[in-house]
């Protein structure tokens, strides 16, 4: 056996990523919100990098207090008899256009409790208590410790604190201060002045059949008719289980949707305009491209060219972000038109391949497109994977299961409540109008669009 040494050339093929492919990728997947904050670290950590001012040179040479100081502003403000439309100028006033002079706020549950105390005539002990039961709530409303607690804690008699928890009890919103389900509604029957005493034993032993709508057991139970257990169960499911949900919590982060994509309809002609207003628009600094002309240190030239390079591939990757979406949100334009003009029914079956295939991409590129981004329509703000779909067979090729689940809520919604549809029931119907699909699947659907079945819809 001969052992040696040899050189020998082979061609092989891999998949490098990159840093400045795996930015790219990183940058497409982006929202506007994350690409902005992107954008902002690249600003500081890149010198070449600068925002690139859309406005033109004269308007930078303008004096705006110039302008404010020659303004007659009573002239032009009396104009306007009514006093709403109009506010006092200061010449010298700098805080007209601060941003906290524009944020909403939303009062909390337990503020809103809080100025009701205040307006309530309490002493201060009973205002002392009053504070502690109302800081002793939970998001919804409900009181989570005992008054025995609440006496022991402030070394109070046990009454004091039933009696303030009563009168915070006939605060709005009617409910708050209960300590569960059952006294929450008990005193919303009691604001609403009901006295029939069969509506509170249904109450304090019927909670699950009512949830059942086991309205037969009920009236054979209490020796009543089931129209009347009807009304019973109408009345109490009119009822807020959850009085302090509409308040806003105070460890609630409010979420908006900033539409990365907006759709108009012109002359019948559908206009994609992607929105990337958000984001500013950068360019290089031409203070480092001269310095790179005339630099003589080779470390000074090795540097600038190195974040010069850095600075083109960010804009190219933004770019050809926006690029990319708008060319997915135009193949979904075309594939879905129909949706745009008619609604949900009539939404068609799409896949990611179609998609990348008609673009001549990767699939994984169309899913990086279209994550945790939004288009505004004529027709509402939706998710870009709301417009991705499977589809179910039937005779005139294949039907969204948007499409299905959008017909069958029109067929329970136009059922009559003596006799609902079964899961079945609507199989059928649906085969009649040659859409193949399983009972269970009609369940599963059913189950998504949160429709009980039929038994729980039944009215008598």
């Amino acid at each position: 056996m001969r052992l040696g040494f040899e050189l020998s050339l082979q061609q092989s093929q891999k998949l490098i990523m990159t840093p400045e492919l795996r930015q790219a990728i990183q940058i497409l997947q982006f929202t506007n919100f994350e690409l902005l904050q992107f954008i902002e670290q690249e600003l500081e950590k890149n010198p070449l990098l600068e925002v690139e001012s859309g406005e033109s040179k004269v308007e930078r040479e303008i004096d705006l207090d110039k302008i404010k100081s020659e303004i007659n502003w009573k002239e032009y403000l009396g104009q306007y008899d009514d006093a709403s439309y109009s506010r006092g100028y200061k010449e010298n006033d700098s805080n007209d256009w601060i941003l906290e002079n524009y944020i909403t706020y939303k009062t909390t549950l337990k503020e809103h409790l809080l100025f009701q105390l205040n307006l309530t005539l309490f002493n201060e002990m009973e205002k002392k208590i009053g504070e502690f039961i109302i800081e002793s709530l939970d998001e919804n409303g409900y009181l989570r410790v005992t008054t025995d607690e609440i006496a022991n804690q402030l070394n109070i008699e046990n009454n004091q604190v039933e009696n303030v928890l009563r009168i915070i009890q006939t605060f709005d919103p009617v409910g708050v201060g209960a300590k569960d389900l059952k006294e929450c509604l008990k005193i919303q029957l009691e604001d609403r002045k009901i006295k029939d005493p069969y509506v509170y034993k249904v109450l304090d032993s019927y909670l699950e059949e009512i949830g059942c709508n086991k309205l037969t057991k009920i009236a054979k139970e209490l020796g009543i008719s089931i129209k009347k257990v009807q009304w019973i169960c109408d009345l109490i499911k009119s009822l807020e289980p959850k009085p302090g949900r509409s308040f806003i919590s105070s460890s609630e982060d409010v979420k908006f949707i900033k539409p990365d994509v907006t759709l108009e309809i012109i002359d019948d002609e559908y206009i994609i305009y992607v929105n990337d207003v958000t984001a500013p628009r950068l360019t290089v600094n031409n203070y480092y491209r001269r310095l790179l002309n005339q630099a003589i240190e080779e470390d000074i030239v090795k540097f600038i060219k190195g974040k010069l390079d850095s600075a083109l591939w960010l804009i190219k990757s933004i770019e050809q972000r926006r690029m990319t979406i708008y060319k997915v949100v135009d193949a979904i334009v075309r594939h879905q038109r129909e949706f745009f003009e008619k609604g949900k029914i009539a939404l068609k079956p799409l896949s990611l391949k179609i998609v990348a295939d008609e673009l001549g991409i990767h699939e994984s590129t169309v899913s990086r497109a279209i994550n945790g981004k939004y288009i505004q329509t004529p027709r509402g703000i939706f998710e870009l994977k709301f417009f991705f779909s499977r589809g179910v067979s039937s005779n005139q090729g294949e039907i969204s299961s948007t499409s299905v689940k959008s017909i069958i809520k029109e067929l329970v919604e136009n059922e009559d409540p003596r006799k609902p549809l079964s899961d079945q029931k609507i199989t059928d119907i649906l085969r009649n109008q040659n859409i193949k699909i399983s009972r269970r699947t009609v369940a599963k659907y059913r189950d998504e669009l949160n429709i009980p079945s039929s038994n729980l819809r039944k009215r008598y």
